[in-house]
């Protein structure tokens, strides 16, 4: 798919990635080997989605959106969740029932979390920012996306500044681990 344009576009297009992803591990048999590959490919996704949303896209609906605060926090809260699943996850391989369990429960997170985000966060985005503050922001979460962190850190922090601090280098050692360990790839 293609990446470009403003914030909700872009946002929207890894979102539809990510369902991808979900709807491959869905069609694999419990304990297939390629179902952790995937989990690995959605981690390392949302991950980067979730970094980038964090540092650019949830400060402007603090400053924007009417209650920004309050929705803001609500979808960190989403994040710190589905983080600390994929963290549980990691550790986990196909062929264990706490696998498809945790999977499962990511999944249905996640899913929600997109439903939320695109009927309800985005069209006050769009209500509340000009085309040319929601292009910045577009340009701004694609290069995050590119330096973010590719593995869950739930323990990092998750608003400016000290997340656009530390992120690029955690992204750059999650980075050298999967091309060492060939982590999201087919064997």
């Amino acid at each position: 798919m293609g990446h470009g344009g403003n914030v909700v576009d872009e946002l929207v297009t890894d979102h539809r990635e990510v369902e991808e992803l979900f709807s491959k591990i869905e069609e694999l048999p419990a304990g297939h080997q390629d179902r952790k590959v995937y989990a690995d490919q959605v981690t390392m996704e949302l991950v980067r989605h979730s970094v980038a949303e964090e540092a650019y896209l949830y400060p402007a609906v603090r400053e924007r959106v009417p209650n920004g605060d309050a929705l803001a926090d609500q979808e960190i809260e989403d994040h710190d969740r589905a983080e600390r699943t994929m963290k549980d996850m990691e550790r986990r391989q196909a062929d264990d029932a706490e696998f498809d369990r945790l999977i499962g429960m990511l999944m249905s997170e996640i899913r929600e979390h997109i439903a939320d985000e695109e009927q309800n966060l985005f069209p006050q985005l769009r209500a509340n920012c000009s085309e040319e503050k929601l292009d910045e922001l577009g340009d701004k979460v694609r290069k995050a996306k590119k330096m973010a962190p590719t593995r869950p850190h739930p323990a990092a922090p998750d608003r400016p500044p000290a997340n656009k601090l530390l992120a690029p280098g955690a992204g750059m050692v999650d980075r050298l681990r999967d091309a060492l360990s060939g982590r999201g790839k087919h064997g």
